[in-house]
């Protein structure tokens, strides 16, 4: 979809996964192909050492550079992803948040020897607002709540504004959903293919940095569980397809959440591109597609 309608409005592809800006991780995280890149160019794909700390703070910065010298002489970009963090950092702006490498590391060594439940206890006491919405299941979002508190002496809700930035660009958000019978099998037949691409061998050459940030990502953690004989190879697969589903809704329950997003049925893609026209039409604008032909939504 990103890429057909790229293609139609004569534009480039800005990333917003927050895993796929990592360098040997290519299979695991889905990243765009060398033949979709050549088609339409991506940025912010591939070009981070996964020893590299990279933030939503971090995303928003460099891409709004990007976009700045963008627009300087294009008129549209096609932003795309799942990660709902980095998408709302580059249309409604992060509030600056404090950082440190050290707490985080003590967190982490403290959920290793002692699991999640001393960590929630901690977060409940110092941030009880925050502790109430958030996902609590989600270990890496705890450790970051609590390191902002630690580090910072305030709750990590207070370090929310609630106000978006003001953008010089016009901003529409096309949502995809689908039949959940569809999604899960979907999602069952695409690690399966990774599988078959050898996810397996990448995650092995993974394995030796396996505490590193980048690599605390859906299919990597179970491929090093099988590597530590905590699981066997058809369970750590079995296991991949149940977290990415739950990661799955984890991530609609974020963008449900959101405001201003146009939801279509993926099945259904004519429908989400003939609306993105109809956006350009508003503006005064028809662009023409490149070869003559209707874009490449199947």
């Amino acid at each position: 979809m990103a890429i057909g309608l790229a293609k139609w409005l004569g534009c480039e592809i800005l990333n917003a996964d927050s895993r796929q800006v990592y360098r040997d991780m290519r299979i695991g995280t889905a990243q765009p192909t060398a033949t979709e890149c050549a088609e339409v160019p991506h940025h912010f794909v591939d070009f981070l050492d996964v020893e590299k700390l990279y933030s939503a703070g971090q995303f928003e910065k460099d891409a709004l550079h990007w976009l700045d010298n963008w627009f300087s002489s294009h008129r549209t970009a096609v932003m795309v992803g799942g990660s709902g963090l980095y998408i709302k950092a580059v249309l409604e702006g992060l509030d600056e948040v404090p950082a440190s490498v050290e707490i985080r590391d003590r967190l982490r060594k403290e959920l290793e020897e002692n699991g999640a439940d001393s960590l929630l206890k901690q977060l409940a006491e110092l941030d009880p607002i925050h502790y109430a919405k958030m996902d609590r299941s989600n270990t890496q979002r705890v450790i970051r709540a609590l390191e902002v508190c630690l580090a910072s002496g305030k709750p990590f809700s207070s370090h929310h504004s609630n106000s978006a930035a003001e953008r010089p660009f016009d901003i529409r958000i096309i949502g995809l959903e689908m039949n959940r019978e569809w999604l899960v099998d979907r999602i069952n037949a695409r690690v399966a293919q990774m599988v078959e691409s050898g996810f397996e061998s990448e995650a092995r050459e993974l394995h030796p940095k396996a505490h590193l940030n980048a690599l605390q990502t859906v299919g990597y953690r179970e491929w090093f569980d099988h590597f530590d004989g905590k699981l066997s190879r058809d369970q750590a697969i079995s296991a991949i397809q149940v977290h990415t589903r739950q990661f799955a809704k984890r991530q609609m329950t974020w963008f449900k959440r959101m405001d201003g997003i146009n939801w279509f049925d993926a099945s259904n893609r004519m429908a989400a591109f003939n609306w993105a026209m109809a956006c350009c039409a508003e503006r005064g604008w028809s662009p023409a597609p490149l070869d003559g032909t209707d874009p490449p939504m199947t």
